[in-house]
């Protein structure tokens, strides 16, 4: 990504002990608005006001696991892409992510060049508005 596009908002979901630093370092350098919060409740408040592309979450977000950020995420008019941030990311997890309407995996510890790559493809698929509408919430990559 070129510094110069600067319209993706990221939301951290989580904790992210060992991967906020890198997180916010890419961020800064391609241009990226990144946010953080730790839980359901300041998550959500913070989606109802703030538009957002993207979301990654941590797999086991206290009180709040990646399926429920899923739901909570589809309810909202314009439903950011999720990327799931996980130590245990295996196969299960992927086809599961994939299969139940999350956009990818991200293995933690998170790579820079991986991370990177993955958000700026999220971004490139979320969809606003009537096409989004159309097929029935999902982007345009899931739904074919």
């Amino acid at each position: 990504m070129k510094p110069t596009q600067c319209s993706l908002s990221i939301l951290l979901v989580g904790e992210y002990k060992n991967d906020r630093l890198l997180l916010h370092e890419i961020s800064r350098r391609v241009g990226w608005r990144l946010f953080e919060v730790r839980d359901r409740r300041r998550a959500m408040e913070f989606l109802e006001r703030h538009p957002v592309q993207v979301v990654v979450a941590e797999r086991d977000v206290p009180n709040w696991g990646w399926k429920k950020v899923l739901g909570d995420l589809r309810r909202l008019e314009n439903p950011p892409q999720l990327i799931v941030a996980s130590h245990a990311a295996d196969e299960a997890l992927w086809a599961e992510v994939l299969n139940i309407g999350g956009y990818d995996v991200l293995p933690q510890p998170l790579e820079r060049d991986e991370a990177e790559r993955v958000i700026a493809s999220a971004w490139r698929h979320y969809e606003v508005g009537p096409r989004r509408a159309a097929l029935g919430g999902k982007s345009a990559s899931a739904a074919g």
